[in-house]
Formats: C-alpha cells, structure tokens, sequence
C-alpha cells in the first residue's frame, strides 16, 4: 500500500439533516411498542365494526320477526341461530340457498335489503382496512415490532451499528466478512431499504429511527446482554454525541466506537466514559505524517491491519524537506496545517478568507484564481494540499499545481463517492475520502484489540524499531501478511503449562521452541504482551511468563499449530522446557507431523 492509499473518511456526503427526518418518528416507549399497531387497528376499525355488527344485528334481528309460510299455509319464524347462520352465508357471498325453508315474498324483500346494506358495512370495512395499511404511522409500528423480534431474536454477540452512510455501510460489509453480527439504526429509510437489498452472509437487521433518542437506541439492542458494543458513524455530530451519551449513562461499561468532525465533539465525547473517538481530520494528518516521517512504521502498521495474505505495502514516496501550500483553511487544511507544522514544516496557506494561523503565511484569495496561486511561488514548495470542501475546485487546483509544479507531493479531498475515478485518474499520493478511514480505523479497534494495542505502540515508537519488528515477520513470512493469533497463558489455552508457569521459571523463548526439534526456535513474534492493565510490547526471549498473560503472536499456520501443541500436550511441553521425553511420546509426535 503506498501513500495515495492513505484515505480518511469522514460522512461528508451525508445530509446531516437527515437526521432530522428521523425525529418523525414515534416515541413510544419500548414496553409499550409491542401493541401499537394493535391500538392503532381497533381505533382506525372501530367505526367500520361498529357498522358492520349492527347491520348484521338489523339483519338477523328483522329475520326472526317476519314470518314464512309452511307449504300447507301454516306460518314459521327463523330462530335467532338459523337467522344468524343464514346472513352469515349470505353477507359473505357464499350462497347456500334458502335455508332451513323455502322463504316468501316478505321474507326476500328483507334478505335483499340486507344484502345491499351488508354490502355497503363489507365495502367501509375493507376501505379502512386498505387505508390503513398505506397510513406511515401504522407502517412504522409493524416496522418496529417486526425490527424488534428480529433483535430479540439474535442470539449470539452482536455490534450495534448507528448510521449507514458511506462510512457504516463500509464498516457493516467489514464486520460481515468477519463473521460479526450487527445491528444497524439510521434516520434515512432509503438507506435502510438499501441494507435489506444487501448481499450479507448474515441477516442485518436495520430500522430506520432517530438515534438521539433513547428509546430507539434500547429498540436496536442497547439494554440486551449479548451487545457487545456500539459503533457510531453518522454523519450528525450531534447524534453521535448523543449515543455516546446514552451508551455511557445507561451503560457505562459498554464499549463505544464513534466518529467525531471536530475537536469540539471530540472533546464532549471524551466527557463521557471513555469512548473510542476517531477524528477523520487529525487522523489523516497523523497517517500521513507517519507515511512520510516513518516509512518503516507505516509500512508495518499498514500490513498487520490488512486482509489476511496480503503482500506487504511498498514504503510510500517521500516529499523532500521544504515548504508546503495549503489551500483552502477549512477544519481539513487548518488540521492539516497543525501537523505540518508540529513537524517543523514551512507552509503557506490560501483561503477566500482572511485567516490568522501563527507562523504560517497566508495568502487572501481563491486558489482557482491563477494570480492567487503564483504569489504561492509553487516553484519552490515541494508539497501542495487541495482541502476545500467542493470535489470541482480540488480537481482544477490540482491539475494547475501539478502544471506549475510537476515535483509536488499531492495531497487532496474527495467528499462525494461519485468523484473517485476523477481523482484515481491524477494519480494523487495521499488522498482524503471524507468517508473510508473511519471504517478502515473501526475495524482494525474491533477485529482483535490486543493488534490495536500493539499498533499504537507501534506508531509511538522510532522507525528504527519498526524496522527490526518488520525484518523479524518477514524472515517468518516473507510473501504475505503472517496469520495473527491471540493465546492466554490460563487452563483454556495452556493447560500443559500450569506446573511450569507456577515455578516463576517460564522464558518465552524456552516456550517459543520447536516440539520435534527443541533446537530450533519456532519463527513466530510475539507482538505484544498483556499483564492486567500493563503492556510489554515486542517482548525479548528473557521475559518471565506468568499466569495470566495474554500474547498476540504473529507467524505461519505450522508456527501456530506447533505452539499449540507446546500448549495442549503435557509430553510436547516436557521436551521443550527440559528436552526430555516422556510417556508416548510418539502420540504426540505423529500428532505434530500430522499439523
């Protein structure tokens, strides 16, 4: 992966008002939910009935008064069971004739007076009855019962999702591929219509409903014990805000993932709990400040959160050291200018507005305007930012900086989706999707925290160190991306060890050792060590193993399947600590050749 493979996204081509479209929603409560669309039928139905009960009451009432004729002239009356039986029949056009005796002419008379007033009672009925299955509220109340039973339903851990836009489509695809349940909230119906069209492995079930309210957030699964978290990426900061604020009060243990445009979000967010909060802007500047100042950190932090067998990024292109433009001051460049500027960087910045921005230069004007740009002097700067927040003025600022200035490392944004192939086209070496970081950033916290962890380690260290973690994971697998695994040194993972941990004698290099050949060390790298809340990254081969440590190594499938022997097989565990074998130790000897 190279630099122009650094892309943030943020929900820019989402409408933050239409968050407001789902504030139409009901706010009926949860408990209450359940019998709305029952509620709504008995009092949407309860004047048709009514018609409809007393016309056959008429009906049938009028039947048992008049009077037939017997074939000798003798008169008989309907009692109330034939009455009722017969208009029963006959109201609903079934027809089985006169029963149970032929009538007279008084009697017909009344039957077809009755057939055209049940008639009118059935036409009212089923009119309302069709009403009300086109009426949005009681559309909404089947939606959410149905919603709901589905989510009651859900049986194993799932992740709540807030928000379908460009971001939280791409983080439910993510989550999909990995086998992760999710549970998706969104304001905008038409995005939910799109999840229900979706090709996912697992059923998703979406609603549409507005997650600055609570009640909504409890309908998607918030109170449910198998949520094992929320992720939220709307395009609203207001409603992530929100959600964070729910998640942490109602559960204040609940892990909480969430996006945030602004340093002010980010900051009220962080009042809340301890969410994981993900600013696209800074996010982009940090990545791409590690790009160009760490390669080696870069390229080791990119190929452990990629797909499995990946092949390892080249180093991105480096800009020479000088001055750089930024054009366009908005939250994108002023973040942008922060960092270059955190880094020692000279920049000049253009903007339609008078900015003040301490020790950078500023230059009033719009950088389309050819004359803005040359008192720029792109001739002598050796990178150039194209940060407005319109696609066409980013695309034409880009092509005439290139022109002036063919050596520029390009920086630019993209805020709408449909512009990706014009940008893919200039060849651009960091660009900035307001819409794909913030997914790529949510899967690599979820998929395995312990490589989250080791990654932030990572990026605090020097390059220096990045280097020999890289050298080490490419002698063990050096044409793909190696296989991660976590293991805890517990009776679940390690039942072989128990004895040998309890001895305060167990190096990590002694368990790290080959169970058929203990003079050969097994290629695995162990990334990171946990110890309760401590944090041993990249341990060496002295560190002293403990009852509950937790490790995640990094290694080929054989590396894997050796160590778990290691781990499993009390014969296995004997050789490789003290070299001797004991009991059948050809059982587990076929066993690891067999692996």
């Amino acid at each position: 992966m190279s630099a122009s493979d650094i892309v943030t996204t943020e929900e820019s081509a989402d409408d933050p008002s239409s968050s407001a479209r789902g504030t139409a929603t009901t706010t009926t409560t949860s408990s209450g939910r359940s019998s709305v669309a029952v509620f709504l039928v008995l009092r949407r139905m309860r004047a048709p009935l009514i018609v409809l009960i007393t016309t056959f009451a008429i009906s049938v009432f009028g039947l048992t008064l008049i009077s037939g004729t017997n074939a000798d002239g003798t008169p008989w009356r309907m009692d109330v069971f034939d009455a009722f039986y017969f208009m029963s029949y006959t109201a609903s056009t079934i027809g089985f004739g006169e029963l149970p005796k032929p009538f007279n002419a008084n009697q017909r008379m009344w039957v077809t007076i009755c057939i055209y007033l049940t008639v009118i009672a059935w036409a009212y009925a089923i009119g309302t009855v069709l009403a009300l299955l086109q009426d949005a509220g009681f559309r909404r109340a089947l939606s959410a019962q149905r919603f709901a039973r589905r989510v009651a339903h859900l049986r194993d851990p799932f992740l709540l999702v807030v928000g379908y836009g460009q971001a939280g489509e791409l983080v439910v695809g993510a989550l999909d591929d990995m086998n992760r349940r999710v549970v998706v909230l969104d304001p905008d119906q038409d995005r939910i219509d799109a999840l229900d069209l979706a090709s996912y492995r697992t059923d998703v079930p979406g609603y549409t409903g507005d997650a600055r309210n609570p009640e909504e957030l409890q309908r998607a699964g918030l109170d449910r014990s198998n949520c094992e978290g929320v992720v939220v990426v709307s395009g609203d900061d207001e409603a992530n805000l929100a959600v964070v604020m729910t998640a942490s009060l109602l559960h204040p243990h609940m892990p909480v993932i969430a996006s945030a445009r602004g340093q002010n979000i980010a900051t009220r967010m962080a009042e809340f709990g301890t969410p994981n909060v993900i600013d696209p802007l800074n996010l982009f500047g940090d990545e791409l400040m590690l790009a160009v100042i760490a390669p080696h950190t870069y390229q080791l932090v990119e190929w452990l959160i990629a797909a499995p067998e990946s092949e390892l990024p080249p180093q991105p292109p480096r800009p020479e050291v000088g001055r750089w433009i930024v054009c366009g001051y908005g939250r994108f460049g002023s973040h942008l200018t922060h960092d270059l500027r955190r880094h020692g960087v000279n920049v000049t910045v253009i903007d339609p507005i008078a900015v003040t921005a301490e020790g950078v230069q500023v230059i009033t004007g719009r950088g389309t305007d050819p004359n803005v740009l040359a008192r720029a002097d792109l001739a002598d700067a050796v990178g150039f930012a194209a940060a407005t927040g319109n696609d066409t003025t980013n695309l034409s600022l880009t092509v005439a900086a290139r022109a002036a200035n063919p050596q520029l490392y390009m920086v630019a944004r993209q805020n709408k989706p449909s512009n990706a192939p014009l940008f893919e086209a200039l060849d651009i070496n960091a660009l900035l999707v307001p819409a794909r970081l913030i997914a790529h950033e949510v899967v690599a916290r979820i998929g395995t925290p312990m490589l989250w962890r080791f990654v932030q380690a990572a990026r605090r260290n020097s390059d220096a160190w990045s280097k020999e973690i890289l050298q080490r994971l490419l002698a063990t697998s050096p044409e793909q991306r190696p296989d991660l695994w976590a293991v805890s040194m517990d009776t679940t993972d390690a039942p072989a060890l128990a004895a040998w941990l309890a001895t305060g004698e167990a190096l990590l290099g002694d368990l790290l050792r080959d169970p058929q050949d203990r003079e050969q060390a097994l290629g695995a790298v162990v990334l990171i060590l946990l110890r309760g809340d401590q944090e041993v990254v990249a341990p060496g081969p002295d560190t002293v193993l403990q009852v509950g440590d937790r490790m995640l190594l990094a290694g080929q499938p054989f590396d894997r399947r050796a160590l778990d022997t290691t781990l499993c097989v009390p014969a296995a565990t004997e050789y490789v600590v003290n070299g001797r074998r004991v009991g059948n130790s050809w059982i587990w000897r076929t066993l690891v050749n067999r692996n």
